[in-house]
């Protein structure tokens, strides 16, 4: 049986890695969207990432066209969140997030039930995840903002 660690990825320049890179990080796993009304939420993302990404933290951002507010190709999203929100964070190829064809990860990832106890599906764009290294998974769905006391408090608690 694959553990999430090993699940293949495919960062947003082509390259395969893991999660089993970030092994000993706390990560915050987002799915993410260009032209989605909630894409002021890279401005957090990236002040997370500049906040704890020296202690053991990262922002993993995997774009999607589920809801069809993405852009059509890898290198627009690249340049889009570069120029318009200063992401530094990695970001990784686009995934389908529910369905059949979801991505390996978001199969594994939607088994996490959120604060009010439901799992599944992912509702909408900027959905996050957090992944302690330990393995504990905790869900925020897009209206929790990334800078919101639930999900600083789990990522605090968790670097070394």
């Amino acid at each position: 049986m694959t553990t999430i660690n090993e699940i293949p990825l495919t960062t947003i320049d082509g390259e395969t890695t893991t999660l089993a890179e970030y092994r000993d990080k706390v990560l915050l796993i987002v799915n993410v969207a260009s032209r989605c009304g909630l894409a002021p939420q890279y401005e957090q993302l990236e002040e997370l990432q500049r906040t704890y990404g020296e202690r053991g933290f990262t922002v993993l951002g995997f774009p999607s066209n589920q809801f069809l507010q993405e852009l059509s190709t890898e290198d627009a999203i690249k340049e889009y969140c570069s120029t318009t929100w200063g992401v530094t964070f990695p970001m990784f190829e686009k995934v389908r997030l529910n369905g059949k064809k979801a991505h390996p990860l978001y199969q594994e990832l939607t088994r996490t039930p959120d604060a009010a106890g439901k799992a599944g599906r992912v509702k909408w764009n900027f959905e996050k995840f957090v992944i302690t290294p330990s393995g504990d998974v905790h869900r925020f769905r897009p209206d929790v903002l990334p800078d919101d006391p639930a999900i600083v408090s789990v990522i605090e608690e968790n670097l070394p």
